[in-house]
């Protein structure tokens, strides 16, 4: 064993232990020295400060195998948390693969939304629930939000209750009851925020439900407050990994310090550098104080990155070393060659776009110099969303197939929620807010008066709305077709709920019996909508997912926790997506566009949280640069429209912080009466004009000296354009003029700086005067 191993902990062991402890480990031999050190200190707190690309799922599943093979545990004590199910998913399939066999009886390999489910199902009532407890989507929360709001009186226009739910979020993500909620919190939401959270928790308990934070929440409450429940845990999981720590919130973090507060046998994998998620709760201080935290830590820094060329490292850890709250390292690789970062300046988005589409083109073709690369290769990593608009309107004129990644969710559909709320209230018969969602859905007769008897009902009795209901119904205080509808929902619901453990009828067919009999079905067989056939066939393909799950309320919990939206389609297509969206994914060629201070670094960033903002959009810039395989572009532009209004630009900061010996300053296309690549396009006349102060700007002539080159000055072409349109004024009515849009016309008025031209054939325009020149003064 390698002097890693702390084998003296074996001293004293069983014969079958410090045999299998000896057994052969084929799969170190594939590790880096660093790699190998992380996966073979496996006592006491490890903290594995992984780069970029530096293999730290290998090294983190390889830790696992580790475990099993050495027998220091068994499947079911080994406690793996990560924050997607797709990356669980890749960790199990890995184990099993290095094993050589499908690894099986790991129950706590997952998220810590989904691990948090198991435990709080078994410990339900020490949180005031049952443990069939529905756990709410975001449109659910939302509603019992504006339940709330409209009783308290406030104008929820004023006050919408998605800025309260982001409110109760926040708190819940720092473990916070609303007991717990400081003082200084107090004016959030009006001043009334952390009355109206408790009375959500309240609700939420009648309900029998919980929502995302509640999950990570209601534990962190349970372990504090029952020390046997905590002590039982801490005894099962003997060694504890984590994956992507610096994206763990404080309710997170208080999780994982109560489970490992006994043995201390914790292995946190993540890397400062890329803490992102700030906005959402993250702590990027989980990680820089991990040795504090627990003392003797050992710190292994994986740092040869295995994806990206020498130059876009180079790149990136120049960036990066501009942040002061980090741990350091420095990515190395041992490929040789590749090209250097690119930098670019346009005139405005739109240019950026068409340039960038043109690249893409070329490098489809393989006409840059380098081997051909499919679609699927290509990516462009974008700060905010609007920028995509520009790109989409882009490729759609020249026929560029994309995907937009993070689009609309198939389980965010309305047909799809009408389904699940029908399982989920079969399942749960509590659960009031899908009894709300689809009593009068299709339609029962069941308005708005018949909905608040209901209402009135359940609260004078105390009853959740389906029992609610039956009272009305059985005092006669509901009569007409929406007594006998309602009566035959309730009977319909509650035959279901008899059916649900009914070892004869599997949970797909109990599915199509609900929606057939209930009528929903039929209502889309009978919309005469274009939409219904789609509709149709989502109902399809949703009893069809329904098929890999054990029982109706998994599947609804994989609903709640994952929402994926995989899509089936193959063809070849560049991906957009923000920054954000980037992380964990890596392509060959990667565009950075919109490197413009405001935009990126965000002006909203830098406004609420100062430096700390400046240092995560810093961090974000690292991960942009670290997802490029082969080539990485970044662009900027001088003017760029965001939300309706042209904007002047400035370069971001972040570009003076590239080395420049990685860099390379590409010329624009067009600057010196170039064209736009294979397409031959040529800049309109005005926009030429226009080149010339943004190339002539101080952050281009800065990229230009930085980069070892003579300052660009104004090109003759554009001079000659800019003194034209200097002469505006002396344009005449009658004069015979040139507009590169629509053509040749006549100034038939003259207003100021703006001509009333009739175009030969556009028809009567407005023009201002600097986009036109004389016919015969046209220089191409």
């Amino acid at each position: 064993m390698s002097s890693f191993d702390d084998s003296d902990a074996f001293e004293g062991a069983s014969l079958a232990a410090r045999a299998m402890a000896a057994r052969p480990a084929p799969y170190l031999d594939s590790l880096n020295p660093a790699q190998r050190e992380a996966v073979e200190r496996l006592d006491g707190p490890v903290l594995m400060l992984a780069g970029a690309g530096t293999g730290k799922t290998k090294a983190l599943t390889t830790r696992i195998v580790h475990l099993l093979n050495t027998g220091r545990a068994a499947p079911n004590e080994i406690l793996a948390v990560t924050f997607t199910n797709k990356a669980a998913r890749e960790m199990k399939h890995r184990v099993g693969s290095m094993m050589g066999q499908a690894i099986e009886g790991m129950p706590w390999l997952g998220t810590f939304h989904s691990i948090c489910v198991k435990l709080l199902r078994r410990h339900a009532e020490l949180a005031g629930l049952k443990s069939n407890f529905t756990i709410l989507d975001t449109d659910d929360q939302l509603r019992l939000l504006k339940q709330l709001v409209q009783a308290a009186g406030i104008d929820d226009k004023r006050w919408p209750a998605r800025a309260l739910a982001a409110v109760i979020d926040n708190w819940k993500n720092r473990a916070w009851t609303p007991e717990q909620v400081p003082a200084s919190e107090a004016s959030a939401y009006n001043d009334k925020g952390i009355a109206l959270y408790a009375q959500y928790q309240t609700r939420l308990k009648e309900l029998n439900a919980v929502d995302f934070g509640d999950l990570l929440l209601h534990m962190v409450t349970i372990f504090q407050a029952h020390e046997d429940v905590l002590a039982q845990y801490q005894r099962w999981f003997c060694y504890i990994l984590v994956d992507e720590y610096q994206d763990t919130n404080v309710a997170q973090y208080l999780w994982l310090r109560l489970l490992a507060g006994g043995h201390k046998n914790i292995c946190c994998v993540g890397d400062d550098d890329q803490s992102i998620y700030g906005w959402r709760g993250a702590e990027v201080g989980n990680i820089l104080r991990f040795e504090k935290d627990f003392p003797g830590a050992h710190v292994v820094r994986l740092e040869q990155n295995y994806r990206s060329t020498a130059h876009i490292l180079a790149a990136a850890s120049g960036v990066i070393a501009g942040n002061k709250g980090r741990l350091g390292k420095e990515l190395w690789t041992d490929a040789e060659g590749g090209e250097k970062v690119r930098l670019i300046g346009h005139w405005d988005g739109e240019e950026e776009a068409r340039w960038i589409g043109e690249e893409i083109e070329a490098m489809q073709r393989g006409t840059r110099g380098m081997d051909p690369l499919s679609l699927d290769d290509m990516a462009i990593l974008v700060r905010a969303s609007h920028q995509m608009r520009a790109f989409e309107d882009r490729f759609l004129t020249i026929g560029l197939p994309y995907r937009v990644i993070g689009g609309p969710r198939f389980y965010e559909r309305m047909e799809i929620r009408d389904a699940m709320a029908y399982f989920r209230l079969v399942v749960s018969p509590s659960d009031d807010l899908a009894f709300e969602r689809i009593v009068n859905t299709p339609k029962r007769g069941l308005g708005d008066v018949a909905q608040q008897k209901i209402q009135r009902a359940a609260r004078a009795n105390g009853v959740p709305l389906v029992e609610g209901a039956a009272i009305l119904l059985e005092e006669k205080g509901l009569g007409g077709k929406g007594a006998a509808e309602l009566a035959r929902l309730l009977t319909c619901l509650s035959r279901w709920g008899r059916m649900v453990g009914d070892k004869s009828l599997s949970h797909v067919e109990l599915a199509e019996i609900i929606l057939d009999e209930s009528g929903y079905t039929e209502m889309w067989q009978n919309d005469k909508t274009p939409e219904a056939p789609g509709r149709l066939e989502n109902l399809k393909e949703l009893v069809k997912a329904l098929e890999q799950f054990e029982n109706l309320q998994g599947f609804l919990e994989h609903v709640s926790l994952i929402m994926d939206n995989e899509s089936e389609d193959v063809a070849e297509k560049v991906s957009i997506m923000t920054l954000h969206a980037a992380k964990g994914l890596e392509f060959p060629a990667v565009f950075l566009p919109g490197w413009e201070d405001g935009l990126f670094p965000s002006q909203r960033s830098m406004d609420e949280s100062g430096l700390k903002g400046v240092e995560e959009e810093r961090r974000l810039a690292y991960v942009g640069i670290t997802r490029a395989e082969q080539l990485c572009t970044i662009s900027f532009a001088g003017n760029r429209m965001v939300y309706g209004q042209w904007q002047s630009q400035m370069p971001s900061r972040f570009i003076d912080e590239l080395p420049e010996d990685h860099v390379e300053v590409l010329t624009p296309p067009g600057l010196y009466g170039g064209g736009y690549g294979a397409a031959g396009m040529q800049s309109s006349i005005e926009e030429k004009a226009a080149r010339a102060d943004v190339y002539n700007s101080p952050g281009w002539k800065r990229m230009q000296a930085r980069a070892g080159q003579r300052p660009v000055s104004q090109p003759s072409e554009a001079k000659n354009v800019v003194i034209d349109m200097a002469a505006t004024s002396a344009h005449i009515v009658g004069e015979r003029v040139f507009h590169q849009k629509f053509g040749y016309g006549l100034i038939i008025a003259i207003e100021g700086d703006k001509l009333e031209i009739d175009f030969e054939k556009a028809g009567t325009k407005k023009i201002v005067a600097r986009f036109v020149t004389g016919a015969d003064d046209i220089p191409f």
